[in-house]
């Protein structure tokens, strides 16, 4: 076990370091991680916020900065396939995650709900005695969702007991009449401001309620919190929160106004009576978010904002009525500080590259009949952490999800935060096997009591690295920055043509030109050792030695001096063949050379196409057309760290565990008896200039085990949307010649027909790779891929990927007929031998040249 903190250090320094602590906390973390001290709720406490759907963070003490730091427990640690079944298997952790993220029912989020409701006499009382204790009559009575009908109203005669009333809501009540709300409206003289949202009568009423309100209260500037087209300084004096708004009708000075929040009032035009700086002199901040401004041009806007000398922030809706990005408006307005919520100079300095801060807050949009479970796997997102565990020897393939604790989940986000959080691994006795996971929590700024908490949640991440699109997962980013993005993005694809040159130069020659001579082949491949018996082939230990090296692993420079390699030597690899085997790189390739091919699913790297794909799926979902995405790791096979959504913010964040692309799901795929397939191809290149592409006849299907589904719920379960079943699963194997006339018969189609579509889109990607790379070619390289292909309901083929040095144990292991072909049998233990035939001895048995 670890005694000191030097043993601490020792054990610990490197994820010390990655997590950032700051060296004067070494000693306050190793005696709290040592004895286990959680006493953060000594420090902090959680209060309910945007209107109970979210809780948040704040200091119940001064902490100042660097001089703390706290033990923050995980709640939940999953893999994410495993997410749904454990939150099924554990009750109690469902409810608490319910609770915590203030979507359930339980009695920790009933915090977010009031003491019992007062009736409707008991709040006009408890209102008339708050106001008699200021010192005046009641100007100002809100009687919101109090089961108000009409006759109610009328029984509680409003003007007669409060003729002089400023203010009246009724928001969320009973009301079915025009004639009684007008009867009430034409009694209140003074009235100035009017609720009536979510009234029957409000619903039914529309813009000609608004108009004979309007009439039958002539002075009325509010409006179910619009301004109407005769608001005047009232209004401005209560939207900014001046004390004289909620007890004198009589229009006082803005003298003490600064800041006014006018975001979302409805306003067409901003009234020259009262925005110039005589009335309004001191005026510094500044909200017009969301108000269309469409009464006035834009540029007389402008200048009523320039008038203002001491105007230094500003929030506008972006793109909005005064421009389409934030440099656009920083630079019509260049004495303004901030722009919303951002740093003027920062705005500038970063472009058009920097969308929008202080965003509105994303919340999951639940249908009623959405189970806790469902919520919870939306809601999730939002709080979700990560990391990946890894020893000397391995880093691990999937990374595990985690959500902090009570305390930990409540702090929100900032772009300039006072906390900073990070994962960490403590080992007490100093090994990966004892380590227990927590995260740690730390001010890096001062925070006095009562200071909300913020932490950033994209620590690290800059523009360069697309942080306002991440942000997306959390905000509502403006959609119309993006579809620009992805309109500008397709319109480059649609234009993309590249012209392939004819590539009819002579066969390469066979490289076996001494008669009798036997080819020596090293290989670490099982399948090449056993199933390669042509007599002009011969096996050796030694890599130096051999004519041909085949080998699993990638033969680059490092490798090469280290085993003495010699020039002369063939290699299963082709130079930069990368840019076809990794997928975000094919994906380019095909992008470049062929635009957007049909045969090629919708795809986006999300290292450097986040904000396109954002656009994509805005522009989606306004259309109505599916929206379902499958995320793929750049480099990874077998379907690891694979996942299928058509939620926003988990495509994301599913970014945020390694490189990956973003590809439009085939959602409808031809299917066999019911279940999902797709095929492997075997292609082997012998030469790219002369260009000299086959393909074996000998390839299968790869059958899901599971009935194919759409719902919901299927979409992490493996074996009904994917396909690989060697590794651990069960494995049904259908003969490909036995598969065709099935498939053949059960959707009345001509195999021939797809196949031919295939051969067609197979050469089209390896000419169009080699034109846009013609360094791939060497003489001295030999090799096969697999591609793998779906088919769509209409039995279009669709490249999925293609990889290199491909498992062929199917080849190896099953007999086939060539029902394309001379419809002999192929036998599997020869399957190399036509292989090896084909690229060194140019035999061309059980292949056929695209």
């Amino acid at each position: 076990m670890i005694t000191s903190l030097e043993e601490f250090i020792q054990a610990h320094g490197v994820l010390l370091a990655s997590a950032g602590v700051p060296s004067s906390l070494h000693a306050q973390l190793f005696q709290k991680l040592s004895s286990q001290v959680f006493d953060s709720g000594d420090f902090f406490q959680i209060e309910v916020c945007e209107n109970g759907k979210q809780r948040k963070l704040l200091a119940s003490t001064h902490l100042s900065k660097q001089s703390h730091i706290f033990l923050i427990d995980h709640a939940w640690s999953f893999r994410l396939p495993d997410a749904r079944a454990q939150l099924r298997e554990h009750p109690r952790l469902m409810e608490r995650l319910g609770a915590m993220m203030c979507i359930s029912d339980s009695a920790e989020e009933r915090e977010c709900v009031s003491d019992e409701k007062l009736t409707v006499e008991d709040a006009i009382i408890a209102a008339e005695a708050e106001a008699k204790e200021l010192g005046h009559e009641l100007y100002w009575l809100e009687l919101d969702e109090s089961e108000i009908d009409d006759e109610k109203l009328k029984s509680l005669d409003l003007p007669g007991r409060f003729p002089n009333l400023i203010g009246l809501s009724l928001w969320g009540n009973k009301l079915n009449s025009e004639v009684t709300v007008r009867q009430l409206l034409e009694s209140l003289h003074n009235l100035k401001a009017l609720w009536i949202n979510e009234n029957p009568v409000t619903v039914k009423g529309g813009a000609a309620l608004k108009e004979a309100i309007l009439l039958s209260a002539p002075h009325l500037e509010l409006y179910n919190s619009q301004l109407t087209d005769r608001y005047g300084k009232w209004a401005i004096a209560f939207c900014a929160g001046i004390p004289w708004a909620k007890i004198s009708s009589i229009e006082g000075n803005l003298n003490d106004v600064e800041s006014v929040d006018l975001s979302d009032r409805g306003i067409d035009c901003l009234n020259p009576k009262i925005f110039n700086p005589i009335e309004i002199p001191f005026l510094s901040v500044l909200n017009l978010k969301g108000n269309p401004l469409n009464g006035q041009t834009k540029s007389n806007v402008l200048e009523t904002l320039k008038s203002f000398p001491n105007l230094q922030s500003l929030e506008v809706t972006i793109p909005g009525p005064l421009g389409t990005t934030l440099i656009e408006i920083a630079e019509l307005l260049p004495n303004l500080l901030m722009l919303n919520g951002v740093d003027a100079a920062k705005v500038m300095e970063h472009g058009e590259n920097f969308i929008v801060g202080n965003l509105e807050q994303r919340f999951p949009e639940f249908s009623p009949n959405d189970s806790t479970e469902e919520r919870i796997l939306h809601a999730m997102w939002a709080y979700m952490m990560t990391y990946r565990l890894c020893d000397e020897e391995k880093l691990d393939e999937t990374p595990i999800w985690y959500i902090m604790d009570e305390l930990g989940s409540a702090l929100r986000h900032s772009d300039n935060p006072n906390f900073r959080v990070s994962p960490f691994m403590y080992m007490p006795d100093g090994s990966l096997q004892s380590a227990i996971s927590y995260s740690l929590l730390w001010p890096v700024k001062d925070a006095d009591k009562g200071d909300e908490c913020t932490r950033d949640f994209l620590f690290g991440f800059g523009e360069d690295k697309q942080r306002s699109a991440r942000l997306t997962a959390w905000f509502h980013t403006p959609m119309d920055y993006f579809e620009k993005i992805y309109r500008e993005s397709r319109r480059r694809l649609e234009n993309t043509h590249t012209n392939i040159s004819s590539y009819n130069a002579p066969a390469t020659e066979r490289i076996m030109k001494v008669p009798d001579r036997v080819l020596t082949v090293y290989t670490d491949l099982p399948q090449v050792l056993e199933t390669l018996k042509r007599s002009e082939f011969t096996f050796c230990d030694d890599p130096v030695a051999a004519d041909i090296l085949w080998i699993s692993t990638q033969i680059d420079d490092d490798l090469t001096r280290a085993l003495g390699l010699r020039d002369d030597q063939f290699i299963n690899q082709f130079p930069y063949e990368a840019c076809i085997v990794m997928k975000h790189h094919l994906a380019k390739t095909i992008q470049q050379a062929h635009g957007a091919p049909y045969w090629f699913q919708t795809t986006y790297d999300m290292e450097t196409e986040m904000s396109a794909f954002i656009g994509d799926y805005y522009v989606r979902k306004k259309e109505g057309k599916d929206n379902l995405w499958i995320m793929k790791p750049w480099n990874m096979a077998r379907t690891i760290d694979t996942s299928i959504t058509d939620y926003l913010p988990a495509l994301i964040r599913l970014a945020e565990t390694g490189p990956k692309i973003c590809q439009k799901y085939v959602e409808h795929p031809a299917l066999f008896e019911g279940k999902k397939f797709d095929l492997r191809y075997v292609v082997l290149l012998r030469s790219l200039d002369p260009f000299e592409l086959f393909l074996s006849d000998v390839f299968w299907t790869r059958i899901s085990n599971n009935k194919y589904t759409l719902d919901r719920e299927s979409l992490s379960e493996y074996e009904t949307h994917f396909t690989v079943m060697n590794y651990g699963r069960k494995l049904v194997h259908v003969n490909t010649h036995d598969f065709i006339p099935a498939f053949e018969k059960e959707h009345s189609v001509d195999w021939r027909n797809i196949h031919e579509k295939v051969r067609h889109m197979l050469r089209a990607v390896f000419e169009g790779a080699f034109e846009l790379h013609p360094e791939m070619h060497s003489s001295r390289a030999r090799a096969i891929y697999g591609v793998d292909v779906l088919l769509t309901d209409t039995y279009e083929p669709r490249l999925l990927e293609i990889t290199y040095c491909p498992d062929c144990t199917r080849a190896c292991k099953y007999d086939v007929i060539n029902v394309l072909g001379n419809g002999n049998m192929i036998k599997a233990t020869e399957f190399f031998d036509d292989v090896f035939g084909c690229l060194f001895l140019n035999s061309e048995r059980n292949v056929s040249r695209l």
